[in-house]
């Protein structure tokens, strides 16, 4: 009896241990993670192209010039409900409280339907605040560190006061830094991310220097690179240019 009590209480506190291992997993990491069936993008695809195909247009919001390649056009929902192209918005979307942007890319050429997260989005926005922060405080200086690539550096989080923020990769799962540009733009790093998905590649298609690689990214995934800038490949590794 006294064993069967021993195992009975050690079984509780393992189910404890993993209860209260969930409870102090960041949620906003858990968040950021969560991946929407992929037959849920298929049908706003779908959707898409039949709106596409009777009205010429595309179902999106409408957006400033300057808004960055992989945040700009946004999927009109509430546009494609209206015209009964759609009954149900999608739970991943942040209309519904979800995580996620959906977006459309390569709009003048072939309409393809993908999800910018806005988990990193917010993660990235903080950073940016507080790099402003700083830099409004110090006579326009930034809390630079290490040289990431040419014009741009890695951030001083001890500047800042603040801890290394750990930004998960939705193409790789390892974790990404911020780099910043002489201006105090703040970018998230994806040149591991961009290298893994050129090594994907057939030797007999690699792009060449001219090419923007994130469009490997969005061609391998069904998410957008947020918060980037272009790469292209410098003496066989990915390097990063502004835009």
């Amino acid at each position: 009896m006294r064993g069967l009590k021993n195992s009975t209480v050690m079984l509780v506190l393992a189910v404890m241990a993993v209860v209260l291992t969930g409870c102090l997993y960041p949620e906003e990491q858990m968040a950021q993670n969560q991946k929407p069936p992929k037959d849920v993008i298929i049908n706003i695809q779908s959707v898409v192209d039949q709106y596409y195909k009777e009205t010429g247009l595309l179902p999106i919001k409408n957006s400033e010039a300057d808004t960055p390649l992989y945040e700009k056009y946004v999927i009109d929902f509430a546009k494609l409900q209206r015209m009964n192209y759609l009954s149900d918005i999608p739970a991943a979307a942040y209309e519904m409280g979800g995580n996620n942007y959906f977006l459309i890319i390569n709009e003048e050429t072939d309409p393809v339907v993908k999800l910018m997260n806005l988990v990193i989005y917010q993660r990235v926005n903080d950073i940016q605040a507080a790099v402003k922060k700083y830099a409004d405080a110090s006579n326009g200086q930034l809390p630079k560190g290490e040289t990431a690539y040419p014009d741009f550096w890695r951030i001083d989080y001890g500047k800042l006061n603040m801890k290394d923020p750990n930004i998960s990769s939705l193409f790789s799962g390892q974790t990404l830094s911020a780099m910043m540009d002489a201006k105090g733009n703040v970018y998230l790093d994806y040149g591991i991310d961009v290298m893994g998905a050129v090594n994907k590649l057939d030797a007999g298609s690699k792009p060449d220097s001219s090419a923007d690689l994130r469009t490997l990214l969005v061609e391998q995934s069904e998410f957008v690179p947020v918060k980037s800038t272009v790469y292209r490949l410098v003496d066989g590794e990915p390097q990063a240019f502004l835009e």
